[in-house]
Order: C-alpha cells, then sequence, then structure tokens
C-alpha cells in the first residue's frame, strides 16, 4: 500500500479526471492520498470531495505562502476548518521567497505573519504543519522554533533543501517528504539527503499536478505515480520497494492520525 501524502486533487486539471484518477490509484495500490489546502476559497470544495471518499482522501487547512492574492486567513477561521470532518493537518503554510517580484525579503512579512497565524492554530488544535519552504529554510526553521512548532510537529513538504535543514526539521520533530524530483536527473545532491534521513522519518508525495517523476516528467502529475517515488527511494537507500512503501504508509498514517479518523 502506499500513501500519498501530499497532492492538489481540487485543481482543475485533476478534479476533471477524478473517476479515472481514481482508478488509476486502485491499479497502483494508492489507498490514501492527503488532499492539501492552498487558499480558504477553495476549502468547501476540496473538503467537499474528501468527504465523498471515506477511507481514500483526507485534506488539510491553509494558505499558500506564495498566494498573495488569496484571503488572508485568520486564527479562527483556521481553527473552525480544522475541526471539521477528515481534515487532519494545518498548511500548506510557510515561507516562500523564490518569486519576490521586485520585494525584498523584508517586504515579506505578511508571509511570516501568515506562516505564524498558521502554526498558532495548529497548536491551539494539536494536529501537524505541513511546510512549504523555498528559498528561505533560515527564516522557516526561526519560526518554527520562535512559535513552538515541535509541540504538534509536521511535515517540510517536497524537501529540496540540504541535509543541514532537514537535521534541523528532524530535530523539530518534523518528517521530510520527497517528491518525484528524487528521481530528476539533476537531483543528486537531494538523492543524498533522502540516504541520509532515517526511513522512519520519510513520507513520499507526488505534489500533483505537478513534478511528475521520470519517466513522466513534464506530464500531468497524479496520486498514481507516489509508487515511482517510492521505488526511487528504496534504491537510494537499498531497501525492497514494500519496505519502502509499508514505512511511509505507516509514517503517514502516525502523522495525520488516520487510522483514527479511517
Amino acid at each position: 500500500m502506499y500513501v500519498d501524502s501530499h497532492c492538489h486533487l481540487n485543481f482543475p486539471e485533476l478534479l476533471a479526471q477524478w473517476p479515472q484518477i481514481r482508478t488509476q490509484m486502485q491499479a497502483a495500490d494508492v489507498q490514501r492520498a492527503i488532499c492539501i489546502g492552498t487558499s480558504l476559497e477553495a476549502f468547501d470544495a476540496l473538503h467537499a470531495l474528501v468527504v465523498s471518499e471515506p477511507g481514500l482522501l483526507w485534506a488539510t487547512v491553509g494558505v499558500h505562502p506564495d498566494n498573495d492574492e488569496a484571503r488572508e486567513p485568520s486564527f479562527d477561521e483556521l481553527v473552525e476548518r480544522a475541526g471539521r470532518e477528515r481534515v487532519v493537518a494545518i498548511g500548506e503554510t510557510g515561507l516562500d521567497y523564490y518569486r519576490l517580484n521586485g520585494r525584498s525579503v523584508a517586504d515579506m512579512a505578511w508571509q511570516r505573519e501568515r506562516f505564524r497565524t498558521h502554526i498558532r492554530a495548529a497548536r491551539a488544535v494539536h494536529k501537524p504543519l505541513v511546510v512549504h519552504t523555498r528559498q528561505s529554510a533560515p527564516d522557516t526553521l526561526q519560526i518554527l522554533r520562535d512559535e513552538q512548532a515541535s509541540e504538534v510537529g509536521g511535515v517540510m513538504h517536497c524537501f529540496t533543501e540540504t541535509l543541514d535543514v532537514a537535521l534541523a526539521a528532524l530535530d523539530l520533530g518534523f518528517y521530510i517528504s520527497f517528491s518525484g524530483i528524487l528521481t530528476f536527473r539533476n537531483a543528486a545532491d537531494l538523492r543524498e539527503v533522502a540516504k541520509a534521513v532515517p526511513l522512519e522519518r520519510c513520507l513520499i508525495e507526488t505534489d500533483s499536478p505537478y513534478l511528475a517523476p521520470a519517466p513522466h516528467r513534464g506530464k500531468l502529475n497524479t496520486p498514481a505515480l507516489v509508487p515511482l517515488v517510492a521505488a526511487e527511494l528504496a534504491r537510494i537507500k537499498g531497501l525492497a520497494v514494500e519496505e519502502v512503501a509499508e514505512a511511509t504508509s505507516n509514517n503517514a498514517a502516525q502523522l495525520f492520525k488516520l487510522n483514527a479518523s479511517a
């Protein structure tokens, strides 16, 4: 069994094909998937999809750090939605300094405050965080420490940072999630990080519809392709893919308490 710990099935290009994707997931033995919230405006539709697929899909609630046009979430709004059926985490949240568009890092105070609001909500509801960090790892880690995010833990999703960043996140009680990027030809450094991260702290994801793993790179990604990420992680660690599938599925179930909300 495989668990896709991070996907966006409510995005139009996937939602339009949902019956077919569901069949493909079943054929690939992908039995669980976490559908990640990126805005409050889209949350109700995302939640409706998840509730319609008990035992298969779960949701998170959050506003993506790079979404500067979304309505700003309040602490109370995040807490209320996190309490709904089949909502297992807060996020996607974090920091993203990749697209500054002429702004300075100092201008991104709104992102840092948004991140803090998510962490405070997660601590209030005792649910884990789904953290996005891009070209912002020092600030991301500092805010996690400042806001005592280790009380709830979470996952550093679609990890592409250095081993030092991974070790710091592990020290805070976070899991490290690897995506299809792990299969890319130019990802040798990331493969070294994956080799070093203990299997009991690894998750796998697609981040679909993005980042399809090789040999499907550049095509539409779906949760049915997460076994390819598991296969690459198994190759890197010198393990059987079945062992990686079982461990990462158990890790996801433990982090998100999936068995308690099946």
